[in-house]
């Protein structure tokens, strides 16, 4: 992190279109904490913070927990550490089937939902 640049919150909310809320929330379930804070005590956050957030963002219209969300992200960091791993990649594996099938549902709720709409403005 010493030779990564850093920003304040309020970079990571526009750049994440995310709620300061949100991102206080998801640090208190820890999903993600700031790299780092300025003596004023002000959160500062690097590119793989917002890399990480967008991660979390992205489960989120799929229905994830934040416990389910906690534990792909902890495979993530593990896999960074032994990329190698087996184990942790049959788990990745699992994540991304699991994640098209609910991808797949999510598309019949749309389907669904412009079905709806439709209805709404033939009446």
């Amino acid at each position: 992190m010493a030779n990564e640049e850093t920003m304040r919150i309020g970079e990571v909310t526009e750049r994440t279109s995310l709620s300061l809320r949100t991102l206080r929330h998801w640090e208190d379930a820890g999903l993600v904490s700031p790299s780092a804070r300025t003596e004023g005590n002000f959160r500062l956050y690097t590119e793989t913070d917002v890399e990480r957030l967008l991660i979390i963002r992205r489960m989120k219209p799929l229905g994830y927990t934040l416990d389910e969300m906690r534990e792909l992200l902890d495979v993530v960091d593990a896999l960074a550490v032994t990329p190698d791993d087996a184990l942790l990649r049959a788990r990745l594996n699992e994540v991304r089937e699991g994640a098209a099938l609910r991808r797949e549902k999510l598309t019949e709720h749309l389907a669904m939902a412009d079905e709806f709409v439709g209805l709404l403005a033939r009446l």
